[in-house]
């Protein structure tokens, strides 16, 4: 057989080329893989908090402490959340979130006040203790939960467990009040959010309550309560299953009115609303689609 020539052999190459890329390719008959049914995220945020505004009172005939002005908690302090979400079947999502929130600082009276009819008088010195950690259970139902969506408008029911510590003590131990409380709080919630091409995404939420308490949890306090945990964010996806974001938060409520309590000596009158804003950076880990 003779031996083709260099040019030939060019020749036979592209020949051969040209017919692979004519032909019609094979189609992939293997079939899509399914989403998953079930979904896991978890979620930590760490960041910083400032209190704008705080009040306290004991007693109608208590003083109205200002936590801001005059109890300590102008500086910035440590602020950190955990959640667990599982969501089901791309429309349905169950969250688990702790909170802890806390203020621990030492003042020097300027003037008397009054705590649940006891006196501290002017120059006294006092440690103060605030803490409201609270454990939070929400359901949500996503009205855009299909397969490929970048959209998510939920709405749903939260039930927050309240933790509440609240301590006026001397720094010589001579005066002092404590007071606790342990208690399920209802809230509305909402979430949105939307995923851009290149991975940016915006999203909001919202979890609020504004209503008298002895009507949702069937006390027989006459007391008006209200929650409000609001953020806005801003995040961006590094790998299909972690996102990292920026959290603004908006923290704020409280109670005012007379309920029987254990731990109060006067006449159980409590009015404490505050307004506290967070910053915090965050990342989102998320089990495969």
């Amino acid at each position: 057989m003779r031996a083709l020539t260099p040019a030939a052999r060019v020749v036979s190459t592209v020949a051969v080329v040209l017919t692979l890329a004519s032909s019609p390719a094979r189609a992939d008959t293997s079939p899509a893989p399914k989403p998953a049914w079930a979904r896991v995220l978890l979620t930590a945020e760490l960041g910083f908090l400032g209190a704008a505004y705080h009040r306290i009172q004991y007693g109608k005939s208590g003083s109205v402490f200002d936590y801001v002005d005059e109890g300590g908690q102008k500086p910035l302090a440590p602020f950190w959340r955990l959640a667990a979400e599982l969501r089901l079947a791309r429309r349905h999502a169950v969250i688990f979130l702790y909170q802890p929130l806390a203020f621990a600082t030492s003042v020097r009276l300027h003037r008397d006040i009054v705590v649940d009819e006891l006196r501290y008088p002017t120059g006294t010195g006092v440690d103060l203790f605030y803490g409201f950690d609270f454990w939070r259970m929400s359901y949500l139902y996503d009205l855009f939960g299909r397969p490929g969506s970048r959209r998510e408008l939920s709405i749903g029911l939260s039930l927050q467990i309240r933790n509440a510590k609240v301590s006026f003590t001397s720094t010589d131990g001579a005066l002092q009040r404590s007071f606790s409380n342990i208690g399920p709080v209802p809230a509305l919630k909402v979430r949105g959010g939307y995923l851009f091409r290149r991975g940016v995404s915006l999203a909001g939420e919202a979890d609020f309550m504004y209503a008298p308490v002895k009507y949702l949890n069937g006390g027989k306090s006459d007391v008006e309560g209200a929650i409000f945990d609001i953020n806005l964010r801003a995040g961006y996806r590094i790998r299909p299953t972690v996102d990292f974001f920026l959290n603004l938060r908006y923290l704020g409520g409280g109670a005012k009115g007379t309920s029987p309590n254990e731990n109060t000596v006067g006449d159980g009158f409590v009015s404490n609303w505050l307004h506290f804003f967070t910053l915090s950076l965050g990342a989102t880990w998320s089990s495969a689609e």
